[in-house]
């Protein structure tokens, strides 16, 4: 089963993410402060966002948002996404954040509708070929629903 998910955060690993998440059939929307990083995932085959709503305007609802940003940057990254975000959409932290941070936020956004995973990711760069470990933490319905995402990485 293929899936749609936006991807932000498209560092050397976010990247590398994308990229083998395309390679198992899954379409990917992208958004990164970086134009050049959009750029680049864009010649490869994912389509590119140049600001948040038109990130979230090219996924199909319920939205599923992968974020692989900083974990000091993780609660300024949802403040910024949570108001545009529609209950029943996912929202999937990949750092590796303080699991309290991860219990509250996730407390939060139920508040809203909003569904919140936590995975954290290792793997690095190397990833990209041998696959990524994940530590998966979320309500099992909606752990199963992302199963096909999380199997290709």
């Amino acid at each position: 089963m293929t899936m749609e998910l936006g991807m932000i955060g498209l560092g050397r690993m976010g990247a590398n993410m994308v990229r083998r998440l395309m390679r198992a059939g899954h379409r990917l929307v992208v958004f990164d402060t970086s134009a050049e990083a959009v750029a680049a995932l864009v010649k490869e085959g994912a389509a590119g966002a140049t600001s948040l709503d038109d990130f979230l305007g090219r996924l199909p609802k319920p939205r599923v948002v992968w974020m692989m940003v900083p974990a000091a940057v993780v609660d300024r990254a949802i403040a910024d996404l949570a108001p545009r975000l529609a209950p029943g959409d996912v929202l999937v932290d990949g750092g590796n954040s303080w699991y309290v941070d991860d219990i509250r936020r996730a407390k939060e956004l139920a508040a809203k509708g909003i569904r919140y995973v936590d995975v954290g990711t290792s793997g690095g760069v190397m990833g990209l070929d041998r696959g990524y470990c994940q530590m998966i933490g979320g309500e099992p319905d909606i752990v199963k629903r992302l199963d096909p995402v999380f199997r290709a990485l």
